[in-house]
């Protein structure tokens, strides 16, 4: 089975590659934008690419010939994507055009990663059948791609989820978690949003769940997050106690306050319980997510 992932320079990109690079019967194909930036695996082929050049894109099809495609790549800053929309529709949308052709005129399963961002906020946590409603540009973009891939004629799975924190190879990467203990470590002062509401997801939770589905070809619409639905500050304030950092430098600071250039949903989380009966996905707790984050910073010391 030959299985290829986008992103694989990102935080899950980078899990999924660790995921799969072990499986006896995948031959495993990463690309991503520069350099790979994965150091601790072996057993897959890093191909640098383009992924909004369609020439490319039909050359990496054919050197690669994938039975399953993890689309992982994404422009994900949200204010960025608001003052940006034509950039926003280019990566998030018209990219994902772009593969789901090539996927159709190979027959290949394509796995895409979307997000909570699709809902408005206002009665989550959601399942897969809530109506969604987009605030943003971002937003917009992302459920525009899930129609996209809907639309596609091919096997699809559509995998939603959430403010993903981990660990990557290189340690480029930040996330609420990493910049929350890095930030205290170094005593700063941090204002975190106080009421926005999320199911923070580790990265290898939700690989394990885009690897179940490629190695048995799940198809369909999916939830996938932690379980627990904790506002940004409460996972801060967490995650300080947990690496024993001073919660005192953590101020509350509202959306409103914020003033963030894209709007954003205040509660999502998810409902998870047909993740866990289809992908048998198990997630960890914050702190169970937060021991392995610990263990992985101590091994790249």
């Amino acid at each position: 089975m030959n299985i290829l992932i986008t992103g694989a320079n990102g935080l899950l990109g980078q899990k999924l590659v660790l995921r799969l690079c072990t499986e006896a019967n995948v031959v495993l194909f990463a690309t991503g934008r520069g350099p790979c930036r994965i150091r601790s695996a072996t057993g897959f082929t890093y191909l640098e690419a383009d992924l909004l050049d369609k020439s490319t894109l039909e050359r990496l099809f054919e050197e690669v010939r994938p039975d399953c495609v993890i689309h992982t790549a994404a422009m994900t800053d949200v204010d960025a994507c608001e003052r940006d929309p034509a950039a926003c529709q280019l990566n998030n949308t018209d990219c994902v055009r772009l593969l789901t052709e090539l996927c159709n005129a190979n027959g290949t399963h394509f796995i895409h990663l979307s997000t909570d961002f699709v809902f408005d906020g206002r009665n989550g946590p959601y399942r897969e059948e809530d109506p969604i409603g987009p605030l943003s540009e971002y937003a917009r973009s992302k459920a525009a791609a899930e129609e996209v891939v809907r639309e596609a004629g091919i096997p699809w799975t559509i995998i939603r989820t959430m403010i993903i924190y981990g660990v990557t190879d290189d340690q480029q990467r930040s996330n609420v978690v990493l910049w929350t203990k890095r930030s205290l470590e170094e005593g700063k002062d941090i204002r975190v949003i106080s009421d926005q509401y999320r199911g923070p997801t580790l990265a290898e939770d939700l690989a394990n769940a885009c690897a179940t589905a490629a190695l048995n070809t799940v198809t369909g619409l999916f939830h996938v997050s932690g379980r627990e639905v904790l506002s940004i500050l409460e996972i801060a304030q967490r995650t300080a106690r947990f690496f024993n950092l001073d919660e005192h430098h953590i101020s509350p600071v509202t959306t409103e306050e914020l003033a963030q250039a894209a709007k954003r949903p205040l509660r999502t989380g998810f409902i998870i319980s047909k993740a866990e009966q289809e992908l048998n996905y198990q997630p960890h707790s914050l702190e169970e997510g937060l021991e392995i984050v610990r263990s992985q910073l101590k091994g790249r010391q």
